[in-house]
């Protein structure tokens, strides 16, 4: 497992390191904004991304926009036609949507996991 995501306010970021400019840098994760932070310091890239979320929550506050919040629970995903149809016929046998059809299998996978 890495140990290399921070959190701050509900935000991640996976921080990085570039060899050519020698830089610790990272971004928020899970939001369409690119809200980008960087060091050269290890014990400041945190300090960094705090400020990075704080500006960006700020700056949303100033110009009366409501910040991204990660994750909106919506992705697209793409299967083979023939596992959409067997999806969508299981669905409508249990009276179900195919999305909750979904997010159960996911459930099930990630108690399993």
């Amino acid at each position: 497992m890495e140990n290399n995501i921070i959190e701050y306010k509900g935000y991640h970021s996976k921080i990085r390191y570039d060899v050519e400019d020698k830089v610790l840098h990272g971004k928020i994760e899970g939001i369409d904004d690119l809200i980008s932070f960087e060091s050269k310091n290890v014990d400041e890239i945190e300090k960094e991304f705090h400020e990075a979320v704080d500006e960006y929550l700020e700056f949303c506050k100033e110009v009366g926009k409501i910040p991204e919040k990660e994750y909106k629970g919506i992705f697209n995903v793409r299967v083979k036609p023939e596992i959409h149809k067997k999806l969508s016929k299981k669905a409508s046998e249990e009276g179900i949507t195919l999305n909750a059809l979904v997010e159960r299998a996911f459930n099930q996978f990630l108690m399993t996991n």
